[in-house]
């Protein structure tokens, strides 16, 4: 059974790409162990994988899937790291008919380009995301706020249903600035955002990047309480790099592992294996997607209509819960919000699911 995707190992995704490769290996440990992946439930195949490094490069993500499955012949393919990456590939996978379910990505433009063998399980869809955070900031009290921006596809896409959110809602945008994605240093963006004293900073950024505000932003002392991440907290390098500066930060987030028994598995077969934690958002998602392509198989075999059919009309337990897709799109698992405490993700939104309640940040300690 050969399963091939693309992830990027070099380029800007490299220093998160780790956390959705190190749960497609568990997971491959896993079903290998049990005796290989279930074909329709007639037969158990050990998997094998076929990887290629995309560099981080769209272009090369959809070079590299046209590659695996025309050329390598791979029996199934698995996702890339990074919206861009997997908005790439979508015309590939339309082309052969050629099922993947997403995990580390999300765009609300998928809705609208009748794609038809994509699927992502995330519940931080960028609207939703949007809502959310609002709704959370509405719930705090919040007044103003500053929006940081890496121009990068998903970050970009949140930035558009937040700023109108933002304005329905009364709080104002005192600062607003966007950069690059391979920004070095963001002396100048946080010094207008210590200017203005807003009440909230929301820091749209990438792995890379949320390392680098996360530094320059406790070198400069900037004392604002609501201080939201977008992508890379959750990631186990990154309290590690940052020690006690992540505490109180917010993130992206939508697993954590008391949320069902699977979840708790996951998590202690990913500490056991890595000698660390998985990523909140980015290895909980890509281990799930992993189990919805493992219940689709068993049940439709390798046919790929078959196999399409079934996971776009299918149901499946996974360690984020009940998934069931409307379209492209995981409509019952939530968005929510993280918060980090000593080096440990806690959920603090919203209530109804919440581990613990949202506390301010009140310093760098």
């Amino acid at each position: 059974m050969r399963i091939g995707f693309s992830i990027g190992k070099t380029g800007i995704f490299a220093a998160a790409a780790p956390s959705e490769l190190n749960s497609y290996e568990l997971w491959r440990e896993q079903v290998n162990a049990a005796g290989g992946l279930s074909i329709g439930g007639k037969e158990k195949r050990p998997v094998e994988f076929v990887v290629y490094d995309d560099q981080s490069d769209p272009a090369q993500a959809a070079r590299i899937y046209e590659k695996l499955i025309t050329q390598d012949k791979v029996d199934l393919v698995m996702a890339p790291y990074g919206t861009p990456t997997h908005v790439a590939v979508v015309p590939v996978l339309e082309r052969y008919k050629m099922p993947m379910v997403g995990n580390t990505a999300a765009s609300a433009k998928l809705r609208g380009l009748n794609a038809r063998h994509i699927w992502f399980v995330t519940g931080a869809f960028p609207d939703r995301v949007a809502s959310g955070l609002v709704q959370m900031m509405k719930a705090s009290n919040v007044k103003s706020v500053a929006l940081l921006v890496n121009v990068s596809p998903f970050s970009k896409e949140v930035q558009s249903f937040l700023e109108p959110a933002l304005k329905a809602q009364g709080i104002q945008t005192v600062v607003s600035v966007e950069y690059p994605p391979d920004i070095k240093d963001m002396t100048v963006q946080l010094l207008k955002v210590k200017a203005a004293h807003p009440e909230a900073v929301l820091s749209l950024s990438y792995p890379a990047d949320s390392t680098i505000y996360v530094q320059q932003a406790k070198e400069l002392g900037i004392a604002t309480p609501f201080q939201f991440v977008l992508l890379g907290p959750g990631a186990s390098f990154f309290p590690k790099l940052l020690g006690s500066a992540t505490n109180n930060i917010l993130m992206m987030g939508d697993w954590a592992p008391t949320l069902n028994p699977m979840s708790k598995q996951f998590y202690d077969a990913y500490r056991k294996k890595y000698k660390e934690a998985p990523d909140y958002l980015d290895s909980a998602e890509t281990y799930a997607s992993c189990q919805v392509l493992e219940a689709a198989v068993a049940r439709a075999g390798l046919d790929r209509d078959k196999l399409t059919q079934a996971i776009a009309s299918g149901q499946f337990d996974t360690i984020l819960g009940n998934i069931r897709f409307d379209g492209v799109e995981n409509r019952v698992t939530r968005m929510a919000v993280l918060q980090m405490r000593d080096g440990h993700p806690e959920l603090v939104w919203p209530p109804e699911i919440a581990t613990s309640k949202y506390q301010p940040k009140t310093g760098w300690q």
